[in-house]
């Protein structure tokens, strides 16, 4: 629904896209594009945490002598810059083969038609792995990382609202004198913290799918700064909204997930780890 609604024409509002894609592809629809991500999400995660975490014990280290020391605001902060920067690199391909997917069957004028002779609405790729091969020989490396501008533009940013609001929240419910939050807090902490990530992301988020969108069936935009142009001149500002409300409800339950599953597993390590080396 984020990507119809963002890169794609007459969806209209949330509502209206699901019943447009339900009345047009049926259940499938829904799930375009979700093999390639589900393939990589572990990878992705372990390396934006790790990156994250790693990054705040250096600090820890360098500013007090001991990695366990807990991370100031400005620590957590430049993790978080550290750990945007470097999840571009593993996510701009998949969130590419993603976008293409789920927009290769989307209408298109007929000035795109003339220069591609596939025709808007047929499938071009078959599944990830073709989409992927496809792009990477028509378009070659540069391709495959095409929106990377504006995903950094996007995920810098948004890791500071994710981690230092999850930080900052957790705390704050977090009953005084407890020695670690309890499942609920780190689970609640996360939801509010998915939220306002995406909340604060969401603008460039729609430049980054449409940047990726286009190539399906033509080009349009030049760069990040043609598309952000092109886009408020042709739909003003709001477009830069679209998919707000999908973003922020969905950013709840998955951050959620994510941080809770993080922390518990880390728990789970520490136990281990002490019963193995008492």
């Amino acid at each position: 629904l984020q990507t119809r609604l963002q890169a794609g024409q007459g969806y209209g509002n949330t509502l209206k896209c699901v019943l447009t894609v339900y009345r047009n592809e049926s259940l499938t629809g829904f799930f375009k594009g979700m093999s390639f991500p589900l393939a990589s999400i572990g990878i992705y995660s372990s390396v934006v945490f790790g990156v994250f975490s790693n990054t705040q014990r250096l600090l820890s280290q360098l500013r007090h002598g001991d990695p366990a020391a807990a991370p100031s605001l400005a620590d957590m902060t430049l993790a978080s810059l550290v750990a945007g920067v470097i999840s571009v690199g593993i996510g701009t391909p998949v969130e590419l083969v993603k976008i293409r997917l789920q927009m290769q069957t989307q209408p298109h004028t007929k000035a795109n038609i003339k220069q591609n002779p596939t025709a808007p609405g047929s499938s071009v790729y078959r599944g990830s792995i073709h989409c992927f091969r496809t792009i990477l020989q028509k378009e070659g490396i540069p391709g495959i990382y095409r929106g990377n501008v504006a995903m950094l533009l996007r995920d810098v940013p948004g890791y500071c609202a994710y981690f230092v609001p999850y930080a900052m929240f957790c705390d704050w419910i977090t009953p005084h004198g407890s020695i670690a939050p309890n499942p609920f807090a780190i689970w609640m902490a996360g939801g509010v913290a998915g939220a306002v990530s995406w909340a604060v992301c969401t603008p460039m988020d729609v430049v980054k799918s449409r940047l990726q969108a286009d190539g399906v069936y033509s080009k349009q935009y030049k760069g990040t700064i043609d598309c952000i142009l092109q886009s408020y001149q042709n739909e003003g500002l709001k477009v830069f909204f679209r998919g707000l409300l999908v973003n922020t409800i969905r950013g709840f339950p998955s951050s959620a997930a994510m941080f809770l599953g993080y922390e518990l597993s880390l728990k789970a390590m520490k136990g281990w780890q002490s019963e193995t080396n008492p």
